[in-house]
């Protein structure tokens, strides 16, 4: 496997496993690897942009442990997923700058968590103007847009019928998305896909197969189209309705 001379630089090849159907297998990556894989292959200065971005989901994600309660959330999605952004853009030759990349690094900042991430206690304290303020209207707007609204803000009879309604109207503010939000929510829920793979018992199993068959497979299609993922998306898709078969024959 290719190095440079310092142990901390690795190439790409060292960041992704490749399984003998040819699909990147999901991985941890540190810190360390992460910055490594921006400053060497994607050339990509690390600038105080990227490092405040670095830190904040530091200490957003800190001890957030993912589906099978072990795996570490910063490692195991966020980095990754910023990852496969830039590898998108860099394939397709399309600009990339460090609004980009820090956009892809804080995508679920604004999601629903106990701590600070709460739509409601974040714009009780002021985190929602401390993201504005340190990175901008633009990053802040497509956190924002990526984010899942709570599960109340819908209506219905049980819990059944608001997922319902929150997934089409997500669906319905993904497709008339920008490129820079299309390609980081490609990315994420590519990124959920493999992972819950490995937890085939989990009930998110269920929901993360209809919700490609019904959009996200499509999704990839329409404008603007970004027909790499398609494939990606399906390969996800295939293993976990596999594994998912497997459990339901146990």
């Amino acid at each position: 496997m290719g190095r440079y001379d310092n142990d901390t630089k690795i190439l790409l090849s060292d960041l992704y496993i490749t399984n003998v159907m040819g699909e990147q297998s999901d991985f941890a990556v540190s810190k360390q690897e992460f910055t490594a894989f921006l400053e060497n292959e994607a050339r990509l200065r690390i600038d105080d942009f990227i490092e405040g971005a670095i830190e904040i989901a530091e200490e957003v994600h800190s001890g957030v442990k993912r589906e099978d309660r072990l795996s570490p959330f910063l490692e195991t999605h966020t980095l990754p997923v910023t990852i496969d952004v830039v590898k998108h853009y860099r394939h397709i030759n399309r600009t990339i700058t460090s609004v980009e990349v820090a956009s892809a690094i804080l995508h679920d900042v604004l999601e629903d968590n106990d701590r600070i991430l709460d739509w409601y206690q974040t714009k009780a304290y002021g985190f929602e103007a401390y993201l504005i303020y340190r990175f901008g209207n633009r990053v802040y707007d497509i956190a924002t847009e990526l984010k899942i609204r709570p599960l109340e803000n819908y209506s219905g009879t049980n819990d059944e019928e608001r997922q319902l309604a929150r997934f089409q109207d997500y669906c319905n503010i993904l497709t008339s998305a920008e490129y820079d939000v299309k390609t980081i929510k490609l990315a994420d829920r590519l990124n959920n896909m493999r992972f819950i793979s490995r937890v085939p018992e989990h009930p998110k199993v269920t929901r993360y197969l209809r919700e490609a068959e019904d959009f996200y497979l499509a999704y990839t299609m329409l404008d603007p189209k970004i027909p790499d993922f398609y494939k990606k998306i399906r390969i996800a898709y295939e293993k976990l309705r596999e594994s998912s078969k497997k459990v339901l024959a146990a």
